[in-house]
């Protein structure tokens, strides 16, 4: 019975910090629009247009890790 005394405190903090939490969502216009997030899966748009330096910059990049992660792998594997 004991017990009792420490979880009825506890459970109405509990309750308190969900009211508290769903009033700022409410307010915070968590809820305002439901529908455009479920379907923005299904709407295909085409890539945003990236100016050329800026894709040659990121291809390099790529290329880059690539090789570096197959040199590290052969690395890996003359060790075992």
């Amino acid at each position: 019975m004991n017990i009792l005394l420490a979880l009825v405190p506890i459970s109405l903090i509990l309750l308190g910090l969900a009211i508290y939490a769903f009033v700022w969502a409410v307010r915070n216009g968590q809820y305002d629009d439901l529908d455009t997030p479920a379907l923005d899966i299904l709407v295909d748009r085409p890539p945003e247009a990236r100016p050329e330096s800026e894709r040659a910059a990121a291809s390099e990049t790529s290329a880059d890790e690539a090789s570096a992660g197959a040199a590290s792998t052969d690395d890996d594997d003359r060790h075992a």
